[in-house]
This record gives structure tokens, sequence and C-alpha cells, in this order.
């Protein structure tokens, strides 16, 4: 089992930064691969980043050049900076634990996102004018 928690989520204007960070506890010695997703109010999840100590970052195409995916594995926690936030990326952000088959495929169906393991349960983000 793995237990991931996000925080630093919060409120800022468009233009901003925001740091968000996710802890990891349990069986951190899994072998998954990190990702973040996101759900934007009325819309289906979406896959933001991901991060794999062989296989480096990917990004979707919308948030590449403004954020970035880091992770510290000393200790057990993923982080996404954020910067020049738009209106659009307001929305509920998720890490996840994927399976390394799916790692940078940052893909969800419906309600199903690709490779998923384990999901933390959220940290909002709402970016205003």
């Amino acid at each position: 089992q793995l237990q991931l928690v996000e925080s630093g989520g919060g409120s800022v204007q468009a233009g901003g930064s925001l740091r968000l960070s996710c802890a990891a506890s349990g069986n951190t010695g899994s072998g998954y691969c990190m990702n973040w997703f996101r759900r934007a109010p009325g819309k289906e999840r979406e896959g933001v980043a991901a991060i794999d100590t062989d296989a480096g970052t990917a990004y979707t195409d919308s948030v590449k050049g403004r954020f970035t995916i880091s992770q510290d594995n000393a200790k057990n926690a993923l982080y996404l900076q954020m910067n020049d936030l738009r209106l659009e990326d307001t929305g509920m952000y998720y890490c996840a634990a994927v399976q390394r088959t799916y790692c940078k495929a940052l893909t969800c169906k419906g309600v199903n996102c690709y490779g998923v393991a384990y999901w933390g349960l959220g940290t909002q983000v709402t970016v205003s004018s």
C-alpha cells in the first residue's frame, strides 16, 4: 500500500506561481513512477506531468515551459512548480503512483487514467484574473 498526500494548493492571480507537494508513505520502494493529474470544473481528469528516475519527465502540451515536476527520493516527496498560472489551470490537482509501463502516458479515458495504482486526495488550485 502507498499513501499520497498533496499540499500547497491555494488561490492565486493569473501570472502567479504555486508549488505543490506530495508526500508518500507506506510501500515507497514499490517502483512506481509518479504523475500529477488535474480535474478542472466540469471536465474529465487529465494528466499534467510525469517523472521517472530512468525515463525523465513528460508534460502535457498546455503546461510545457510553465510547470516543472521534480522529486526528492530521500524525502519520498513529489513536487510541481507551477509558474505563469492561467485561468484554465484552475482545478483539483492529484498526485498519483503509476505503473512504469504507463509512466508518460498522462492519458485518461473517462474515469480511467492509464496505469494509476494509487491516488492522493487532491489539493485545490484556483487562478483568478
